[in-house]
């Protein structure tokens, strides 16, 4: 049975499906060749769908709804919030971006974002097994039909294709995982789940092996979903060949929902089981941050360096779902899981601004995605320059930027446990962070000090230039005062074990 307390916890998705579904038919009116009329109904959707989410948010309040299969709370409506955001400058610097290629012979870009952040929230607010993987098919549909949205590219279609068979076997992985958990604890709900594991060899259902073995799959699914070595195989192709505006959708507001659902499933649903997934994030954690770095120092394509960029942010990310549990003891899991979601949050953030100006820097047959692209770009535009270098030098963590702080952030996670162990990995860490600055600075270096290889005026509207510059200050002034954000990120977190 359906109560009114089950449909207020579903009123942002129900208000985004609804208007995705208006927007696809309201579409078919609109002449323009840049679609105003949908973008401005796009736009408009996102911001109500994240104003309501931050009221949410606001509040405190955690309410469940479906007998416990949607969960709205703080986390998971900040989460939302933040992507629907994500998703509106994405949109904002891609529409030029995507009208320039022929991509808005239809409303398709509009209306498939919108479905791709409907799957986010469901992934984001699913506290049971098929509603999470529900949420993740919604999302990776509509993003294999987004990277194959220039029908005429070969390159994009050809990425498409890639992502489409390796995201099938992801999905494989996670459901199959999924599956034995069900069979190990004979229940979908997450909650009933993390009893069934609590209580032991008693209360489970089938054998823990098979438990356990589940647990692997259920990891290696989340690795994919992340793009995390050895699962990454996928991301440097994605996004090298998908369009740019494409490549942003798929590397900015998805993070988000990546993160939650890895909270909900390792730490709502198979906390017991800590010992056991934490030491198989330290080994993907670890890869990630030797392969994604010294890859992306190799790299010639933009895009692909920023693909290998990724590959190690996230694996930095994963350090402080490390230190949550050490040695049975859970007193750190709020401090260690809140410097990550503050981490992913202001990943997110910079990300926005480095593609930003990429698309920028784009015109009609032009694909600013080479390194060398950038060359003197301070002597083209010192604003736009200026975003680069702001977002280049907090991804390498240089203070007083956010990237500095999300770092120092994880870090201090990993510092408060007494294992010797995570104080070898925040080492490591570091050490693959200053690595790491080598290829960030070497885009700084190209865009001040060497000759611009291009000469052609850069066209941008008001719209975009304001919120670009909105975007670099965002990322300088979070850094100055972080406090607002890590405080939110903290209470946010802490409301999952308020109860």
């Amino acid at each position: 049975m359906i109560d009114n307390l089950s449909w207020v916890a579903a009123y942002p998705e129900i208000l985004l499906l609804v208007m995705a579904c208006v927007i696809a038919l309201a579409d078919l009116a609109v002449k323009s060749p840049l679609r105003g009329a949908t973008y401005a109904l796009t736009l408009l959707t996102l911001a109500a769908v994240a104003l309501l989410q931050g009221l949410y948010a606001s509040s405190g309040q955690t309410i469940v709804g479906w007998s416990g299969m949607v969960v709205s709370d703080p986390m998971g409506n900040w989460l939302k919030c933040f992507a629907s955001i994500a998703m509106m400058v994405t949109l904002v610097y891609g529409r030029a971006y995507a009208g320039q290629r022929d991509m808005l012979r239809g409303g398709e870009l509009f209306t498939l974002s919108l479905f791709s952040l409907l799957g986010m929230f469901v992934m984001i607010s699913g506290h049971n097994f098929l509603v999470i993987y529900l949420g993740l098919e919604l999302l990776t549909l509509s993003a294999y039909a987004l990277v194959a949205l220039r029908r005429d590219d070969l390159r994009a279609t050809e990425a498409a294709m890639k992502y489409f068979v390796l995201g099938a076997l992801a999905s494989g992985f996670l459901l199959y995982g999924l599956s034995m958990v069900y069979g190990a604890t004979g229940s979908l709900d997450l909650a009933e789940v993390m009893k069934a594991i609590a209580g032991g060899a008693d209360t489970l259902k089938g054998s823990p092996q098979v438990l356990t073995l589940g647990l692997v799959f259920v990891v290696a699914g989340l690795a994919f979903k992340l793009g995390v070595v050895p699962f990454h195989m996928w991301v440097p192709d994605v996004y090298h060949g998908a369009p740019t505006a494409v490549t942003l959708m798929i590397g900015g507001a998805p993070k988000l929902a990546a993160f939650a659902i890895v909270i909900r499933l390792l730490v709502e649903g198979m906390q017991p089981l800590a010992f056991d997934w934490q030491q198989m994030l330290a080994v993907l954690a670890v890869a990630s941050l030797l392969v994604g770095n010294l890859a992306a120092i190799a790299q010639t394509n933009l895009k692909r360096m920023l693909a290998f960029s990724t590959i190690a942010q996230m694996g930095f990310m994963l350090l402080g779902l490390l230190a949550g549990v050490v040695q049975g003891d859970g007193s750190n899991m709020a401090n260690a899981y809140a410097s990550s979601m503050f981490y992913v949050v202001t990943y997110v953030l910079t990300t926005l601004g480095t593609f930003g100006v990429i698309l920028l820097l784009s015109r009609d047959g032009f694909e600013s995605e080479e390194i060398q692209d950038l060359a003197g770009l301070n002597q083209r535009s010192p604003l736009y320059a200026g975003v680069m270098a702001i977002c280049m030098f907090s991804l390498a963590g240089v203070p007083p930027l956010v990237g500095f702080y999300a770092k120092l952030a994880v870090l201090q996670a990993l510092l408060a446990s007494p294992d010797a162990f995570h104080v070898g990995l925040a080492v490591f860490a570091v050490i693959m962070s200053l690595v790491g600055a080598f290829y960030y600075l070497r885009l700084v270096k190209l865009m001040y000090f060497d000759a611009p290889t291009q000469t052609a005026p850069i066209e941008a509207g008001a719209d975009v230039r304001s919120v670009l510059s909105v975007n670099g200050a965002l990322v300088l002034v979070l850094g100055i005062v972080p406090g607002g954000l890590m405080a939110l990120c903290a209470q946010a977190v802490a409301s999952l074990f308020a109860s």
